[in-house]
């Protein structure tokens, strides 16, 4: 959802009705995960997508109906690999996306949970009732918007499902996460870039400089947080988690070493730090004489990022980010 709200927001300032639509289910090879989403305007404004395009005509067009008549539509969509290019889906399996006009109310409070980076559940009756209805609840089990039976607000799952009920009710679940976290201790010009193609992707952005000519909101006005302190003082104000990674961009020990101590001790999946193999090499044994052991100090990603062959501060930043997500799908 977080990829489309800036779109939604628009077209809900501009009086527009709006389709929501979900991929609910996939099978076999499917270019897009349940949970995956797209909206569209009766004036042919579109954002997200459902199947990177494979069906996205079907779906808008089938969409329509719902915009006019506030009616939801349960659709289906599969083709076996060998006919794929000539109908359906161009890399062949399944999906299923269901459609449904935009409560603005529920889509309110699911922005604003997801802004303030709070857990939840979004909860959807795809089938079994003429009845549509749809409900967000917080991360207590509360409902906060919409209108669910009691049935339906017990429901919970740990990824987006679809669930029947004893009524023969079926139900869509979304769980609301908190947005990965990316700490960047160094404002330097790799984390300018690195910070927006974080964003992109969804990530929390965090950048932490004591020194102010690096760490200014001048440089970094799009980042979701910027402390310009020293990482002890930075990191109190923090929360280490296991959804947190780490990259340490400053190249110099007196920030970057007192960052490490607080991060080796800690459950971040990522800490990734800049340097030369012979920079690396002085950063492990320093590190080895504070106490560390082995496979603390081989947590650590250095030099920094995927080898990509990479030069310019972008292609770092590219290279960093893909260590980031390749450790992440590991975890």
């Amino acid at each position: 959802m977080k990829d489309i709200i800036s779109d939604i927001d628009q077209w809900l300032t501009d009086g527009q009705p709006i389709a929501l639509a979900t991929v609910i289910q996939t099978w076999g090879s499917s270019p897009r995960q349940a949970g995956s989403k797209m909206a569209f305007t009766a004036d042919g404004r579109l954002t997200g997508s459902v199947s990177g395009g494979c069906v996205e005509g079907a779906v808008i067009a089938a969409g329509q109906e719902t915009v006019a008549a506030g009616v939801p539509q349960l659709l289906h969509f599969g083709v076996s690999d060998e006919t794929a290019w000539g109908v359906g889906l161009a890399c062949g399996g399944v999906i299923e996306v269901f459609v449904q006009r935009l409560d603005t109310a529920v889509y309110t409070v699911w922005r604003e949970l997801t802004q303030k980076n709070l857990s939840g559940t979004a909860v959807t009756l795809i089938a079994g009732s003429d009845e549509w209805t749809t409900g967000v609840l917080d991360g207590n089990g509360r409902l906060l918007a919409g209108h669910l039976p009691e049935a339906a607000v017990h429901l919970t799952a740990a990824a987006p499902r679809r669930v029947k009920t004893e009524d023969g009710c079926e139900w869509f679940i979304e769980p609301i996460r908190p947005a990965p976290t990316l700490i960047i201790v160094g404002g330097v010009h790799i984390a300018i870039a690195l910070t927006s193609l974080a964003q992109t992707l969804g990530f929390r952005t965090i950048l932490i400089d004591p020194r102010r000519a690096f760490g200014s909101e001048a440089r970094f006005p799009h980042v979701d947080q910027l402390i310009q302190q020293w990482p002890e003082k930075a990191f109190a104000q923090l929360e280490l988690t296991g959804g947190t990674a780490v990259a340490l961009l400053t190249h110099d020990p007196k920030i970057d070493d007192p960052a490490l101590k607080i991060l080796l001790n800690s459950p971040v999946y990522y800490i990734g730090a800049l340097g030369s193999r012979k920079t690396q090499a002085k950063r492990r044994a320093r590190l080895l004489e504070m106490g560390f052991g082995e496979t603390a100090v081989a947590r650590i990603h250095g030099p920094i990022g995927l080898d990509i062959g990479a030069k310019t501060p972008a292609e770092i930043a590219l290279a960093v980010l893909g260590e980031i997500v390749s450790q992440k799908r590991k975890t």
